[in-house]
This record gives C-alpha cells, structure tokens and sequence, in this order.
C-alpha cells in the first residue's frame, strides 16, 4: 500500500519539480484557493495559534496574517517540490547566504557546529548552507513512515551534499564524527513541541510556557561544538537568504538551558518582524497550561 501511494504520487510531484517558476507560483494561486478558501485546510489550528501569541491584535489584523500565511505556505509547499530538480544554480541564485565569512570563521576555529533554526520562512532551501563550507553537512529529521518517501527525501538532500539522519542516529553519528576527527555542521530544526515526561524542560515561546527540545544544546556542552542561529529571511517570492548568527564558540560557559533560551528568542524575534512566515499550522502550544 505504501509503495502504492508513492506510484501515484511520485509523477506528480515530478511534474510539479520541472515547471518554470512562473507557472509553479500560478498554481500555487490555485492552490490557495482550495486550501484556504474552499476546504479551510487546517484554519481551525491556525486562528488558535495566531491568536494564543497575539491576543493583543484585532480579529481584521489576525485575517490579514492568516491569509499571508496560507500563500507562503502553497508556495513553500510546491519548492519542496521543486528541490527534486531544481540545479545547484538556480538555488544559489534563489537562497543566498549574506554572511558567508562568519561560517567560514567558525569552520576554522576546527570545531564542528551546530546550527539551530526553526520552521520560519524556508527550512528545505537551507540545504544550499551546505556549499558554502568544506564541513561535512548533517541535517536532523523525523524518519518518514512511508520508506520510499523517506528514501526520496534523503536522496534529494544528498544530491546537495547533506546527509539526513534520523533522530535516533543523531547521537551516535554526531560522536562518531568527533571520535573519527571529521568535522561536520548539523542542522537541528528546534522548535517543535517533544513528548511530555518528568525530565522536559520548560521555557517560554512567544510568552507561553512550553516543553523543549534540548538536543542540540546538550550536545554542544558534551562535545564543546559551536552553536549558531539561522536566520532566513523571506526577500520576495521565490527567494530568501539567510545569516549566520553565532550564539556561543564556547557552550560549557552557559547555565543549562540557557542556549536553548537563546535559540528561542531569535525564532521570536523573526516572528515578530513577520508573523505570515512561521509554520503555524502546527501545534507548537498544545500543551499550555500542563506544566506543573
């Protein structure tokens, strides 16, 4: 069955990954429409959310954002599949990075780094971070339950020079490189909501309290790694770039948590500057209110 629906799926998403840009935006348009308008694709989680983190905006300013959100999301949606043909110089062209001398900087302090951003603008186009250093590049994600659909997401990362591990791999591999001297940048998407137990730390996000994941914080303090924000900015349709921000060379020197602190802040930050962008049909706050 599930090789059944990848068949089926698969010469679509082709498809989609080979039209012009023109014609990819015309129906991401369309696709608007039927998502937002005609089956109001998860509208529900969406006005919740906006209106958690924003009690202080009227319900005409909550609509605009809505709607802002729901076209970046069409268009995010069709660049995912864009990546699976899309070439090196399309997306250096279309994703750019306007720091590259500070992770050249970071590369040379002979560190690996950990590189920590949140489901804001374009996460799938940041494998491009990978051309810009000589760094090994790792990028940590959910294992799919569709195998072929998760043997297709590793390929089109890997035709960029990334290796996609899964979250159980991730301790082993990042040691592994560490025991073996290989040098590697891995990208930890942080702001997700992790299962609730006893151990779960709590912060803030968007001035409610949260369970965090702590992952890539832990790591920098157990291996000494350098850890740094990505902050992609979203220029006009179709294009973005990103920034290196260093949050810490020397992570044993801050209190627990606190680097996790910092990485939030800066997800805040860029919230605030441009709500539509955020990933909001997820439901990053479903556990309000149970901290004890």
């Amino acid at each position: 069955m599930q090789f059944l629906a990848y068949i089926i799926v698969y010469p679509f998403l082709w498809l989609i990954s080979i039209l012009p840009f023109r014609l990819l935006y015309l129906i991401s348009d369309g696709l608007y429409i039927f998502l937002y308008h005609i089956i109001g694709y998860r509208k529900k989680v969406v006005n919740n959310n906006l209106k958690l983190v924003f009690p202080e905006k009227s319900e005409k300013e909550v609509s605009l954002i809505r709607k802002k959100f729901y076209k970046h999301l069409c268009d995010m949606f069709l660049e995912m599949a864009k990546t699976m043909s899309i070439s090196r110089a399309s997306l250096k062209k279309r994703f750019k990075l306007i720091n590259p001398e500070e992770l050249k900087r970071l590369e040379s302090l002979d560190k690996s780094i950990l590189l920590m951003y949140g489901h804001y603008a374009s996460w799938e186009w940041s494998v491009e971070i990978q051309n810009y250093v000589a760094y090994k590049g790792f990028g940590v994600y959910k294992k799919l339950a569709n195998p072929y659909f998760d043997k297709l997401v590793r390929d089109i990362r890997s035709k960029f020079k990334t290796t996609l591990i899964n979250t159980k791999e991730t301790i082993s591999t990042i040691n592994n490189n560490e025991v073996n001297n290989i040098k590697s940048i891995i990208a930890f998407l942080s702001d997700q909501s992790p299962r609730l137990t006893k151990e779960v730390y709590w912060g803030k996000f968007m001035d409610i309290d949260i369970p965090c994941f702590t992952g890539a914080e832990r790591l920098a303090k157990k291996l000494d790694l350098t850890i740094a924000y990505l902050k992609v900015t979203k220029i006009k349709r179709g294009y973005y770039e990103a920034e290196i921000l260093t949050l810490t060379e020397n992570p044993k020197e801050y209190k627990n948590y606190e680097l996790t602190d910092m990485f939030l802040r800066e997800v805040e930050k860029q919230i605030y500057e441009a709500p539509e962008y955020y990933f909001w049909t997820h439901k990053r706050w479903k556990h309000k209110g149970k901290k004890k």
